[in-house]
Parts: C-alpha cells; structure tokens; sequence
C-alpha cells in the first residue's frame, strides 16, 4: 500500500467513526507549497453538510480519531478553514524507493482498463500529399493517447480512415491529368480545388514511366499512400489496422446505413434530399445526408465507418481530429444515436486539436499544401529529430494553439525541454557508469533510505512516487501533454539533486541509498519518456 493509500485509508475509518456516510471517499493532493506537508485534503469541508458541522470543528476531529502509526506519518496540521496536511518521515518516504526499483519496466503501469478492448483513430489524412505538421500533431496525440491507454490495461487497436473517396481525391486525379498534359507539351491548367504541390508534377511523371495499367486516380492514391507511410515510419508511428472509405460504398455500408436510418423514422424528403433530424440530438439544425443528384454529405459515411467500429466489437472508440472537425462531432453521433444500436450519446469520443504554427529564425514558415510551400512531418524530423518533435508536439494541451519553434527544438541547451528532460536521464545513467555499476544490480532492500533526508532528496522521491497516479489521470482523461509536463519538473529536481548532492564516493550507506534514488530517476524518467514515444539516451 503507497503512503497515500495508507493515509487515505485511515481517513475513511476515522470519518466513519464521526458517523460520515458509507461511500466517503477523501482525496489527496500534493500542497503547492512543501511547507505545507506531503499531502492535504479537503476532506472535513466535504463532510461539512452530512456531519452538519464546521469545516474546522471535523478536522480537528478526524486528526483526534486517526491513527498515527496506521496512516504512517508523522503529524497532522489543521490549517485555514478546514484543510488537513500531512507529514511523513524521510524514511517513509524514501521507502517508496523499493517498489519503483523492484517494478522497473511496469512502474506507472496498472490494470485499470481491465483488458478491454478501444479503437484510436488518428491521422487519417485524405491521401492526397505528404503529412503535413497539423497531421504531425496528431500522430503524436494519437500515439501517446494509445500508449498511455495500454499502459493502464485497455487493448487498444491504432486506425488510420483513409479517405480515398469523395471530391478531394478527384480533384487530385484531375492535378495530375493537368501536369500528364504537360509533360506532353500541352498548356493546362489546375484545376479549381486541385493541387499545385511539386510533388503533383513528380507523380504525373512516374505515371508515364511505370503506372502498371492503373488508372491516373489508383495510381495517384496508391503512391501517396506509400508517401505517407513513410512519414509515419520516420515519426515512429506504426498502426494496427488500416481502413478504407472506399471500402464503405463497395461492400455497401453506405447504402445499409441509409436503409437503417430511413427504417429508424429520423429522415424526410425535401426538395429531392434526403435529410436527417439532426436536430433531435442537439443539432441547431437537420442536415442533408444524401443530396439530390444522389450523392452523398460527408458525414453519412463517417456514420457508416462508426457503425463498422461499433459492429468489429469497439465498444469504445476515440477519435483524434483537428479542430475543424468540431461540427462532425454532433452530426455523426446524431446519426449514430438515431441508428438506436445501444451506443452512448458520447460515441465515439473526440479528442479536437489545434493546428500547428512552424517559426523558424523569428518568422512564420507558411503552411499551404494546395500551393506546395508547406513544412512536412519529414522536414521537421530531418531538421531537428524524432524525439524533438514528438516532445513538442505533445507539450501543449491538444485544444491548445502550438507555436513550433524550430531553432529551440534544434539546440542542445537547457531551454530546450526535451534535451533538458533526456539529460537528467543521461546524467543518472553516468552515475552508474562513472561507478561502473550495473543498474539491474541496484535494488533499495536493505538499502539505508533514511538517510534520504535531504530537501532534494525527498522532493525528488515524491515526485517518482507520483507516477503511477499521474499515467492513471492523463490516460482517464486523454492528456498526455500532463506526461509531459511532469517529465520536465521532475526532470528540474533531478538535475538539482544530481548538482548539489555526490552519489559516490561517499560513506557506504550514503552511497548505497543514493544510487538507489538514481536508479528510480533514471526508471520513471525512461518510463515517462516511452509513453511519449521519445528515446531516453543513456550518453548526451
């Protein structure tokens, strides 16, 4: 049981013994300010209304009714209106350091999801050019949001929807016939809505050399699809499962998704569309799902996708987009929910981010995909690295505009998060090797953690003890940027540990407790890294 099990445990018999209800559950946080404790709750203020009685007058009774010794610490203040704050001793504390080191590699992880199965879908780029870095960002989320979720026990499956269906893709036909005119000596002109990009010109050119009887539009999807899997490759992306729109029409998803909503009493007709009562489910108004020349609206077949998901057995599902996807989100889990196929009003679920600004040397580089300038996954990863992208697309929280600042990504310097992050892992890997100490060797059993006492210490193990609950909180709430986050500050108290304490070379049971708090840096800084995709270099 952690320290903050322990004390939480003891809350709930102390208050049961005011005569709290049953179902009392206390929470614990970390105070802002360390001289205010290891931990506090709020616990008397919400006990207030069922015990009928001061905030104060039930703190100071639950810190009467607890047991010292069972909560395992060492004092307990009542501060300001009601809060209570706990102390621990350094020993307790330190002690923390033995289920890190013992766990290793499945420190942070949990079964939470209890083995359930989950479908994240993202990318899912319209196959139409190179990854752009809003396509960057998202394979980022996606990624980390997949990780974290098989970190605490979901099986999940990682989706890419390839859009190979619909007017964007004819417009893209339709570029590349333009530039085959070209090549053959012919004036033509793109396209309104196609595609000006220099690799339009490089697939007119394959094409005439090597285009195996496809025609313009097969040949055009095909390679661009093969172009995309190697920005993904690059960024260290892999998927499970990849799925065709294309696919929906052919083995006529689209059409029995159109008889089932008819069947279900949520369409009309009206002036030779067929439309959907969108408006049942919150709409602010209906929206056509076939229109009169007999063509289908994009969400129907987003619907049609959704109903395979559910029908594969994705009783879950979550969905990484762009923020301008954010009207799809209440037209297809209308459609979803008019189909009355047992799905939750928040099927699937969306996790909606904002598009990404590229700076470089103080100025904007400009995204435009349809006049070919814009910055790729590829640039990006050439320039400055995986781990740098990764990192910096994962550092702000996903509704959040990003600036993406090239020359920082790019230095080896402290003000560079992720270069800062996987120093204080490459320093507590020289410890061991400067020691010429094996790390798998270091175990905390028997190892004197109480001499672990000082400010740094002890700041440092608090913060590698709240791991696991911090990967338990970001994968319940889709965040990984709170993995990021807590990467950079605790990576902040190592180094200051790592500057103003020696691990060797000093008296025996010294060192021995130290290298044992190395090793737990170097295995919570490792681990957090993983969930984020990103090395941890053991030199720099």
């Amino acid at each position: 049981m952690t320290a903050a099990e322990q004390i939480r445990a003891e809350l709930v018999r102390a208050a049961r013994s005011l005569g709290a209800p049953e179902d009392v559950d206390p929470l614990l946080e970390r105070p802002r300010e360390t001289s205010h404790g290891d931990w506090a709750t709020n616990l008397a203020m919400v006990l207030a209304k069922p015990l009928r009685s001061k905030p104060r007058d039930i703190a100071d009774r639950l810190r009467e009714a607890i047991d010292l010794e069972r909560a395992g610490v060492s004092r307990i203040e009542v501060a300001g209106p009601g809060f209570m704050n706990f102390w621990l001793d350094a020993g307790r504390i330190a002690s923390g350091l033995s289920e890190i080191i013992s766990a290793d590699e499945r420190y942070g992880q949990s079964d939470a999801g209890g083995g359930k199965v989950v479908n994240v879908e993202f990318v899912s780029a319209n196959p139409t050019g190179p990854l752009h870095v809003g396509h960057g960002r998202q394979a980022a989320l996606g990624d980390a949001i997949s990780t974290l979720l098989e970190t605490t026990g979901w099986k999940v499956t990682r989706e890419f929807y390839y859009n190979d269906a619909g007017v964007q893709i004819d417009n893209l036909a339709r570029s590349v016939d333009a530039r085959l005119s070209e090549l053959d000596g012919n004036s033509s002109e793109i396209p309104e809505g196609g595609y000006h990009g220099e690799y339009i010109r490089e697939l007119a050119e394959r094409y005439k050399t090597d285009n195996e009887g496809m025609s313009v539009r097969e040949f055009a999807v095909r390679e661009l699809r093969r172009e995309q899997d190697l920005d993904l490759q690059a960024f260290g992306v892999r998927f499970d499962k990849y799925f065709l729109e294309s696919s929906l029409y052919t083995d006529g998803m689209v059409e029995e998704t159109v008889r089932l909503l008819i069947a279900s009493g949520k369409t009309y007709e009206h002036d030779g569309a067929l439309w959907l009562r969108t408006t049942d489910f919150g709409d602010d108004k209906d929206r056509v799902m076939r229109k009169s020349d007999g063509t289908y609206t994009y969400f129907l077949p987003d619907v049609a996708y959704h109903v395979t998901k559910w029908k594969r057995g994705f009783h879950r599902a979550i969905d990484v987009q762009g923020a301008d996807h954010h009207s799809t989100v209440t037209r297809v889990r209308a459609g979803l929910k008019a189909l009355e196929m047992g799905m939750s009003g928040e099927y699937p679920e969306y996790v909606l981010h904002q598009m990404v600004t590229v700076m470089k040397h103080g100025e904007e580089v400009k995204i435009s995909k349809r006049a070919g300038s814009y910055v790729t996954v590829r640039d990006l990863v050439n320039e400055v690295g995986r781990d740098a992208v990764r990192y910096f697309f994962l550092m702000r929280k996903s509704d959040s505009q990003l600036i993406f600042n090239v020359d920082l990504a790019a230095s080896q310097s402290e003000e560079n998060p992720i270069y800062y992050i996987q120093m204080a892992h490459a320093r507590m890997c020289g410890i061991f090797r400067v020691g010429e100490i094996d790390p798998a060797s270091v175990s905390a059993d028997g190892a004197p953690l109480e001499v672990l006492s000082e400010p740094e210490e002890q700041e440092l193990i608090k913060a590698l003890l709240d791991f696991p609950a911090l990967v338990e909180s970001a994968a319940e709430t889709l965040e990984p940027h709170r993995i990021a986050t807590y990467l950079l500050e605790t990576a902040r108290v190592a180094h200051l540990w790592y500057h103003k304490h020696h691990v060797l070379e000093q008296a025996e049971d010294i060192t021995r407790a130290r290298l044992a708090l190395a090793r737990g840096a170097q295995i919570v800084l490792r681990n957090g890294m993983r969930i984020l995709g990103i090395t941890s270099p053991e030199r720099m």
